[in-house]
C-alpha cells in the first residue's frame, strides 16, 4: 500500500470528480430500476389509502427497517481509520511471519478505538478502558491483534466475563447508568473479585480519560508465541506506543467535554487525518525465550498481569500510520469484525484462560451481529488474497462458487483445492506438550492479586496518584450501600494505606480493619475467600517509570488545540509573532470571538471566526492565548463568559499566554494573583509558551488549582 499525502489539491480534485459523477446519475431501486418519485407512496386516489403493489415504498422502508444490526455487547462505541504498518527491522530469530520479516513490506491496517462499556451512542469521554484493536491485512491471510489500552484485563478465565459485563453494564432494572462504572452492581463484583483490582486502578487512573484515542497507548493484552523458521517457540507481548506520548484530561474536563463535545475523540482522530496530521504508534514487543517462562514472580499465562519494561525492555520494531479516513461509517467501522483468532503463520496462541475463551466468543459474538457466517466477505473484512475452500452457502453469500465439488478429498476436481504443504507457508500449530489432568480449577500462581496493583501505585507521581484516590472516591459515593464500600475500603487498603486513606476521607468512612467474613458470606467456598487474601506484596520491582504519564514524550505539540480570545480591533501582530511557531511546530489556532462569522483586527483585516464564546468551552482546548489591542480587549472584558473560560484552563493546569493589553483581561481573573506561574506567559517569547504547551500540563498547579473557584 502505498503512502499518500492528503493534500488540499487532491481534496479539490476529488471533489470535482464527485460533483462530475454525481450529475450523470439517476436514482434506482437496488435492481437498477429507474426512479422519478420517491417523496410520494402510491395511493388510491390523491387522499387515498396506500397500495400495498407499491414495490418502491416497500423496498425503501424495509431496507430502512433493516438498517441497524445489533451493536457489540462491548466497546460499541468506536471510530476507526485505515493506514499501513511498516517494520523498521526483521525479527527473523523470533518469528517467521512475514510481517515481522520483511522490512520491504507496507502492511495495510484498519485500527478501530472504542469505549467497552457504553452503548453505540454514548459519550466519549467515559471514563473506561479503550479497545484498540488492528487488522493487518497481510499476503500470509489476515492477523487481528485485539487489544485495549490497558495492559492487562480485569479478569483471569473467560468463564467470568458474562458476570463483568452484566455487573458494568446499567443495571437491569432501570438501565441506569450509561457508560459509567460508579454503581453498586460493579463495585459488588469487583469487592468480590479481587483479581480485577489490577486493571481497576488502572481505570481509576488518568489513563482512562485520554485526551485522545491517538495519544494512548495500546496493547496486546495475552501473552501469546512467536514461531521462528526452526519451530523454535518465544513469549511476547505486544504494545503499541504513540509517536505523540501519553497524555490524559482530568475528570472534571472529561464530564464538560461529554456536554459540549460528546464527540469529542472521534472528531479529534477524523479532524487529524483531514488535516493531515497522521497519528502514528510504534510496534513494540516484549520477547521471553521458552526456558525463562517460570522464572517471574507471576505468571506469564495470568492476563491481569504485566511484564514491567524495567525487567522486560520493550524493543521497537516497526510503526503504524493512519491516514485515510472511512468512507462510510457503517460499512466500515461498525461492520468490521475483529478475531483474536485470526493470525499468521510465525504467530501462536499460549494457553492464557482468557484468551482461550475469547477465542471462541469473538467468533460467535460476529455470527450474532453481522448475521452470517459469511461475514468475512464484507469489504473491510476481506482478506488480501482470494480465499479458497469447500465452505458453501448460508446468509449473505456474495461470491459465485464455481466448480462440481465442494469437499475434500475429490478427483472430480482434480484434488482442489489442495492442502497446502510447510513450504508453502501453511499454518501449523506450535507442538507443545501437554500432559494433565482434565480439571476445572486454576493455577495457584495467579492467586496474587495484590502486588502489582501497589506497584502501579506506587510508580505514579503526586498528581497522579491524587487522580486516583479522586477517582476511587467519586465512583464508590455513586454507591449506596455501606457494605460494598467498606469491602472496597478494605481492599484498596491491602494495596496502598495512603491511598486507601484518601479515599476514606472522601467517603467520611473509616477503613475496616478485616473484611474477610462478609466476602465469605458472599462468595460461599471456604477454597475460594483463601484466594481472596492478600499474600505478603512482592516487589519486582519497587517501581516502574513507564507506568507514569510523567514519563511520556513531551517534545511536540502537533495537532495541539489553541484557543486565541479575540474581537475586533485584536493586535494583527501579536497574533502573528505566536501563529508562525505554532503552526510550525504543528499546533492549530482557533479563533474565539464574540459572534461568529468574521471580525477585523486592528489593519483592517477580515478574519474568520471557528467558534463563538457561547457555543465553546475552554475544556475543549489545550492553551489559551489573548493578544493585544485595546478595542478587542474592552470587548472581552464586558463578557463574563471569557473570565470563566481563562479561570477554566488555569484550574486545569494548561499553559496561558497573554501579549500587551491582553494583561487587562487577565487582571480581571484569579489568575493574575498567580501571574508567577511558571506556565502563565505575559509578553514572553513564542518558545516558552510552546515549550510549556509540549509538556501537556504543569501539574505543579495542582493542589493550587483544586481551591479556586471558576
Amino acid at each position: 500500500m502505498a503512502k499518500k499525502t492528503n493534500t488540499e489539491n487532491q481534496k479539490i480534485k476529488d471533489l470535482k470528480q464527485f460533483e462530475k459523477d454525481a450529475k450523470n446519475k439517476v436514482l434506482t431501486t437496488n435492481q437498477n430500476l429507474k426512479v422519478n418519485d420517491t417523496n410520494n407512496s402510491l395511493k388510491s386516489g390523491e387522499r387515498g389509502s396506500t397500495l400495498l403493489e407499491d414495490f418502491l415504498l416497500r423496498e425503501k422502508i424495509t431496507h430502512f427497517d433493516h438498517e441497524r444490526i445489533p451493536e457489540r455487547i462491548v466497546h460499541a462505541r468506536g471510530s476507526a481509520a485505515h493506514g499501513y504498518f511498516e517494520l523498521y527491522e526483521s525479527i527473523d530469530q523470533y518469528s517467521k511471519a512475514g510481517i515481522f520479516t520483511d522490512t520491504q513490506r507496507i502492511t495495510p491496517v484498519f485500527a478501530r478505538f472504542s469505549t467497552v462499556a457504553g452503548s453505540k451512542g454514548s459519550p466519549d469521554l467515559a471514563r473506561d478502558v479503550r479497545g484498540f484493536a488492528v487488522k493487518f491485512y497481510t499476503a500470509e491471510g489476515t492477523w487481528d491483534l485485539v487489544g485495549n489500552n490497558m495492559p492487562i484485563f480485569f479478569i483471569q478465565d473467560a468463564m467470568k466475563f458474562p458476570d463483568l459485563i452484566h455487573a458494568v453494564k446499567p443495571e437491569p432494572n432501570k438501565e441506569i447508568p450509561q457508560a459509567a462504572s460508579a454503581h453498586d452492581t460493579f463495585y459488588d463484583f469487583v469487592s468480590h473479585t479481587t483479581e480485577t483490582l489490577h486493571n481497576h486502578i488502572r481505570v481509576m487512573s488518568d489513563r482512562a480519560i485520554p485526551r485522545s484515542l491517538r495519544m494512548m497507548e495500546g496493547f496486546g493484552i495475552h501473552t501469546f508465541r512467536l514461531i521462528n523458521d526452526q519451530g523454535e517457540s518465544h513469549f511476547v507481548k505486544f504494545h503499541w506506543k504513540p509517536k505523540l506520548g501519553v497524555h490524559s484530561v482530568t475528570w472534571e474536563e472529561a464530564v464538560k467535554i461529554n456536554g459540549a463535545d460528546s464527540d469529542f475523540h472521534r472528531r479529534d482522530l477524523w479532524d487529524a487525518i483531514e488535516a493531515g496530521q497522521y497519528p502514528e504508534w510504534e510496534l513494540g514487543i516484549q520477547v521471553v525465550p521458552e526456558e525463562d517462562e517460570h522464572k517471574f514472580e507471576f505468571d506469564l499465562l495470568d492476563p491481569t498481569k504485566l511484564i514491567p519494561e524495567a525487567m522486560v525492555p520493550v524493543q521497537i520494531i516497526g510503526k503504524m500510520t493512519l491516514n485515510k479516513n472511512p468512507e462510510n461509517f457503517f460499512a466500515e467501522t461498525e461492520q468490521v469484525a475483529f478475531l483474536p483468532g485470526h493470525i499468521v503463520p510465525g504467530i501462536d496462541f499460549t494457553n492464557d484462560p482468557l484468551l482461550q475463551g475469547r477465542l471462541f466468543s469473538y467468533r460467535d459474538t460476529q455470527l450474532s451481529r453481522l448475521g452470517s457466517p459469511n461475514f468475512h466477505q464484507i469489504p473491510i473484512n476481506r482478506p488480501v488474497g482470494e480465499p479458497h475452500n469447500n465452505q458453501r452457502d448460508g446468509h449473505m453469500q456474495m461470491d459465485i462458487p464455481k466448480g462440481q465439488t465442494a469437499y475434500f478429498p475429490n478427483s472430480l476436481s482434480g484434488g482442489c483445492p489442495h492442502l497446502a504443504k510447510m513450504a508453502e507457508g501453511a499454518f501449523t500449530s506450535y507442538e507443545e506438550r501437554i500432559d494433565a489432568k482434565k480439571i476445572r480449577s486454576r493455577s495457584e500462581s495467579f492467586n496474587d492479586h495484590f502486588s502489582q496493583p501497589a506497584m502501579f501505585y506506587r510508580s505514579l507521581e503526586k498528581w497522579e496518584k491524587q487522580h486516583v484516590a479522586d477517582a476511587y472516591a467519586f465512583e464508590l459515593g455513586k454507591c449506596n450501600q455501606e457494605p460494598i464500600k467498606e469491602r472496597m475500603l478494605w481492599l484498596i487498603s491491602q494495596i496502598n494505606q495512603d491511598l486507601a486513606k484518601k479515599v476514606a476521607h472522601g467517603l467520611g468512612l473509616d477503613i475496616p480493619k478485616n473484611i474477610s467474613q462478609p466476602i465469605n458470606q458472599a462468595i460461599g467456598a471456604d477454597a475460594d475467600i483463601k484466594k481472596q487474601q492478600p499474600p505478603k506484596q512482592k516487589n519486582y520491582p519497587e517501581s516502574d517509570s513507564t507506568l507514569s504519564q510523567a514519563h511520556t514524550k513531551f517534545e511536540s505539540i502537533a495537532t495541539r488545540q489553541i484557543a486565541v480570545l479575540v474581537a475586533d480591533g485584536f493586535s494583527i501582530q501579536d497574533l502573528k509573532k505566536m501563529k508562525g511557531p505554532l503552526e510550525k511546530g504543528g499546533a492549530i489556532l482557533k479563533i474565539i470571538a464574540p459572534h461568529g462569522g468574521h471580525i477585523l483586527c486592528d489593519e483592517g483585516m477580515k478574519h474568520r471566526v471557528d467558534a463563538a464564546i457561547m457555543t465553546t468551552e475552554s475544556v475543549l482546548f489545550d492553551a489559551l492565548y489573548i493578544p493585544g489591542g485595546k478595542k478587542s480587549i474592552k470587548k472581552l472584558k464586558e463578557d463574563p463568559k471569557y473570565r470563566v473560560f481563562i479561570n477554566e484552563a488555569f484550574k486545569h493546569c494548561k499553559a496561558i499566554a497573554v501579549d500587551h493589553e491582553g494583561e487587562d483581561l487577565l487582571k480581571e481573573t484569579f489568575v493574575w494573583e498567580y501571574k508567577d506561574d511558571q506556565a502563565v506567559f505575559i509578553n514572553d517569547t513564542p518558545k516558552a509558551f510552546i515549550d510549556a504547551i509540549a509538556k501537556h500540563r504543569y501539574w505543579e498547579r495542582m493542589d493550587l488549582a483544586a481551591k479556586l473557584p471558576v
